[in-house]
């Protein structure tokens, strides 16, 4: 068996293809990953509890600055319509960022989401950040308890460790070779799999 060092030291280490053949994804699961993950480790189907992000916003801890926000408009589709949709629209974001982000220290999450008519007790997100196959930090984040049929507001706040100043220039220079996954859990089960790339070239 191996066995990660680094953030998650003394877990074993998993692979995609291994977690990709279990009935079921558990957090020690994710956590064992080296490198991003090149397919959704769950389908649109296994959110049963209707989680639904409608707002998310990014703001610098130290000077209050909004650094990222976007709302999700109402949906006027019908059902006739949704059924042409991608399945997988919505999991993937594209971030572009100013270099400076790169040195910011402390940053602050909201989010906003709506939950459905099955009462939520452990909802756990873990999002797991990396650059060229290393990875740069683990995030691992509590939302609480979500009573049915709720719209929740949560702000969750990422403390980045410090980057050399090679490996920032690596990160400028090659943009969307910054990846992230984000792993949502209920009650230690996964049910659902967002991504998302970041470039930070903004503003050059």
């Amino acid at each position: 068996m191996r066995v990660k060092a680094g953030n998650d030291a003394g877990l074993p280490c998993t692979t995609e293809e291994e977690l990709l053949q279990n009935p079921a994804i558990r957090p020690e699961d994710v956590l064992g990953l080296q490198n991003i993950t090149e397919n959704y480790l769950c389908s649109p189907e296994d959110n049963v509890h209707k989680i639904d992000f409608t707002r998310f916003k990014i703001r610098d801890m130290e000077t209050g600055t909004v650094l990222f926000e976007i709302t999700k408009p109402p949906s006027a589709d019908s059902a006739e319509d949704r059924k042409d949709i991608d399945p997988n629209a919505g999991r993937f974001v594209r971030y572009q960022f100013t270099p400076a982000f790169l040195r910011l220290r402390k940053v602050g999450a909201t989010v906003e989401f709506t939950v459905g008519d099955i009462p939520i007790n452990n909802f756990r997100m873990i999002e797991r950040h990396y650059f060229r196959g290393q990875l740069l930090k683990s995030f691992d984040f509590e939302f609480g308890f979500c009573i049915p049929s709720s719209k929740n507001t949560c702000e969750h706040i990422y403390e980045f460790p410090p980057l050399s100043e090679d490996l920032i220039h690596e990160m400028i220079l090659h943009p969307y070779e910054t990846q992230s996954d984000s792993f949502y859990f209920v009650d230690n089960k996964l049910v659902m799999h967002n991504k998302a790339d970041y470039s930070y070239t903004g503003g050059t």
